[in-house]
């Protein structure tokens, strides 16, 4: 069968997440998926079938890390979005059915790809003991995600410091159910972000996500809040790096951006 690496959230090879993306006939068996996700051994690997027209969806999506299925991912969507219409297996918005619901990605003209997800409810915590010394830095506020994304959103003194951190991952791993998402304003907005931000995630398998579509279904509302605006652009500074466009439309926050495939190829296992 076909399976790509797709770098998302970036118009240019080596650089955003990369993902693998694999169009089934339907699910085989999740050991089988688990095996491959770690074979390719990206953050994501995104495993989509179609459905029976007439439906709330259009494709099945399941997204995998090379240790565990997760219950929602951005860059593997945008992935498998970008492989559905470069291959012209869909056209127009497409639907997906998956474990956070129905999630719908819509192209435009310019190549760019917008996904429809579910905003992530933000309630202010206290600093979980030993997350500043994991992380390496005084956060000014933390804020749990709710169980969907299963983070921890903490704001930083500025974007020097996020870009900065070496945190200790093993010691992070204790702080959140999925991961903590370290955040700043920009330092210069004229650069073209608004906010810049960086994603670990040990406890899926992942130290630092490149760039993570699902932390800014909570990043956008934090920083809508904060600037006064409801579109807003984020920069995850990851050594790979990717822009990510958001929108917040209260319940529902768009994410969007472009997408490369890196390799096509075939899967003989």
């Amino acid at each position: 069968m076909r399976i790509r690496i797709v770098d998302a959230f970036t118009d240019r090879p080596f650089a955003g997440n990369p993902a693998g993306v694999l169009l089934l006939d339907a699910f085989p068996e999740d050991d089988w998926l688990q095996k491959v996700a770690r074979e390719v051994n990206h953050a994501e690997t995104a495993f989509a079938h179609p459905l029976p027209a007439g439906g709330e969806a259009d494709w099945a999506l399941r997204w995998f890390t090379p240790v565990t299925e997760v219950a929602l991912c951005g860059h593997a969507t945008l992935a498998t979005a970008h492989v559905l219409y470069a291959t012209g297996a869909h056209s127009g918005a497409a639907r997906f059915a998956t474990r956070s619901g129905v999630l719908v990605a819509a192209p435009a003209d310019d190549g760019a790809i917008t996904l429809d997800f579910p905003t992530a409810p933000l309630t202010e915590v206290e600093l979980p003991a030993g997350a500043a010394e994991a992380l390496g830095a005084e956060p000014r506020t933390a804020f749990d995600t709710g169980p969907d994304v299963g983070d921890l959103v903490l704001e930083l003194a500025d974007e020097k410091t996020v870009r900065a951190l070496a945190p200790d991952h093993k010691a992070l791993a204790a702080c959140s159910a999925r991961g903590v998402i370290a955040t700043a304003r920009a330092e210069d907005p004229g650069r073209g972000y608004d906010f810049v931000s960086r994603c670990f995630f040990p406890n899926v398998g992942i130290d630092e996500d490149p760039v993570t579509g699902s932390a800014h279904t909570a990043l956008a509302p934090y920083w809508s809040e904060r600037l006064g605006r409801s579109a807003l652009t984020g920069l995850q500074a990851s050594p790979r790096s990717g822009l990510v466009r958001t929108e917040v439309r209260g319940e529902r926050t768009l994410l969007t951006g472009h997408a490369v495939t890196v390799i096509d190829g075939e899967l003989h296992a």
